[in-house]
Parts: structure tokens; C-alpha cells; sequence
């Protein structure tokens, strides 16, 4: 709940959302469903927006796990939980606060469900991580989901990889640094919020729970870390995916991401006998 809250909830800004408005939202990688959860209990009872909401799951058996543990249930106010049940029992909810349709399958081919004149203002991206899931965190998919933010529209996920953070920005999105939650080890780099720049609100380098890329997560994304996972089309395994990349990564001229970590550690080394003495 805190890692939802911190680098889901929190860099959303849902107080940008009104009774006048809508908001659209994509969860890929549902899961038990903790991310779209925490988010629409957090908006305003008295004045959120009309929630249009997408999901994206190949396994509908966490969420039953879930829901067949009461503490679980117990973290909801009723209306979310309603929600989280009719999701699990028919794939869709709809009440007085929007309505909601879960897409069961592999999400690259069921992404293509939805509507297309559709922008979504938040995607939460929690698939497992491009080493164990690869086929969500390519090049393509990646291009695919930014292609669906509207102006000013985000896209949050705990993954910091250099490979994912240049495909976004390759993408034509704005990159930004998520912070730690507060009980979380203190690293180079906790998350990533990827935007599609908009004129008229351009997004401040500081906000709630997010800061510019630092000096070392920019130096990141020139090594060999950066070069994307592949899937032209949409239909490969993981497998085929990574070894394409280890291809690719062996044949560049990129600076290799051992040395990027050892010159930022002796960075790093050197300030702290500077501060010392």
C-alpha cells in the first residue's frame, strides 16, 4: 500500500480531476488490483471526476485470491470494493462515479480493444520486470502506450530501467524521477513518471513525489542498459525478446553499464572523504 500510494497515488495529482471532468484510466498488469484501488479511493467522494477505467490482466486468478482475504477487503471503502468484485465477476463494473472493463489476454493484443479515439489522462504500468516480462516493457508496446496518453496524460511504474526510461523518451514523453516512499532503502532511482507534453501546463521538475532525472540517471540512459527490448510484432516470447537485445547490446559501441556504476560508486566515494574531511 505504501509503494501504491507513493509511486501510484501521490504522482497522479488526482485533485486535478473535478465533477466536470473525466478521468480515464488505464491499469496494465492489474494484478489483485491494489494500483487502480488505492487510486479511486483516494479521489474526492464529494467532487471526483466520472472514472473511465481499462484494465489489462492475463490471470484473473489473483484478484479472487484477493478477494477471498478479508484483510484485503477490509482496505476498501464499499463502492471500490463493488468494483474490484463485479470486475472478477463479469469483467466490468458501472455505477454513479463511471464505469470500468477488464480485458483478460495477453495485453499486447488486447490493448488494441480500446477505443481508439479514446486519450487516457493515467496509465499505471506494474507488469513484472523487463527480466521476467520483457514482452511488455519493448520498444513497440511502450511507443503503443504513449501513443494513447492524451496532452498532459501520464504514465507511472516503479521501473527505472534504462532500456524502458529511453524507449518513453524515444516515444516523445517527458521523463521524471520518482521519490522513495518513506520506509523504502534509499537508491539512485525509485520509479519513473514518463508525460506527453502539453503547451499550456508543461510539468514542473519538482512535484509530489516525483524530481528531475539526476545527472547519474541521465548518464544511465547512454550506456548499453539502454538498448530497448524488441518485439516487432507483438507476438514473441520472452525469450526471443531478451536474446535479440543481448545481440543488439553486443554489437553497440555504447559505454558499458559496469563502468557507468563504478565511476558514479568512486563518485560517490570521493565525495564522502571530501565531506569528512
Amino acid at each position: 500500500m505504501e509503494e501504491t500510494e507513493t509511486k501510484f497515488v501521490r504522482p497522479s495529482e488526482l485533485g486535478r480531476f473535478s465533477q466536470t471532468s473525466e478521468l480515464r484510466l488505464l491499469d496494465v498488469c492489474f494484478g489483485m488490483g491494489y494500483n487502480s484501488a488505492a487510486l479511486m479511493a483516494a479521489l474526492p467522494a464529494t467532487s471526483s471526476a466520472w472514472v473511465q477505467w481499462w484494465g489489462l490482466e492475463v490471470d484473473p486468478r489473483p484478484l479472487g485470491w484477493a478477494l477471498n482475504h478479508q484483510p484485503f477487503c477490509d482496505l476498501w471503502p464499499g463502492a471500490v470494493l463493488q468494483r474490484l468484485k463485479q470486475l472478477h465477476k463479469s469483467g466490468s463494473w458501472r455505477d454513479n462515479g463511471g464505469q470500468g472493463t477488464m480485458l483478460w489476454g495477453d495485453a499486447r493484443q488486447k490493448l488494441k480493444a480500446l477505443p481508439s479515439s479514446d486519450q487516457l489522462d493515467l496509465i499505471l504500468l506494474d507488469a513484472f520486470s523487463p527480466g521476467r516480462c520483457p514482452q511488455l516493457w519493448s520498444e513497440e508496446f511502450l511507443g503503443t502506450l504513449a501513443g494513447r496518453l492524451a496532452p498532459g496524460g501520464r504514465l507511472l511504474t516503479y521501473c527505472r530501467a534504462a532500456a524502458v526510461r529511453s524507449s518513453l523518451r524515444r516515444a516523445g514523453l517527458t521523463l521524471r524521477s520518482l521519490r522513495p516512499a518513506a520506509q523504502q532503502r534509499i537508491g539512485w532511482s525509485s520509479g519513473t513518471l514518463a508525460v506527453k507534453p502539453y503547451a499550456s501546463d508543461p510539468l514542473g521538475e519538482e512535484g509530489p513525489g516525483w524530481t528531475a532525472l539526476s545527472a547519474m540517471e541521465e548518464e544511465h540512459l547512454k550506456t548499453r542498459a539502454s538498448v530497448p527490448y524488441r518485439d516487432p510484432e507483438g507476438v514473441d516470447e520472452a525469450e526471443i525478446i531478451q536474446q535479440r537485445r543481448e545481440l543488439e547490446q553486443q554489437c553497440c559501441e555504447l559505454e558499458s553499464t559496469s563502468a557507468w556504476q563504478r565511476r558514479w560508486l568512486m563518485n560517490k566515494t570521493l565525495q564522502q572523504a571530501s565531506d569528512l574531511s
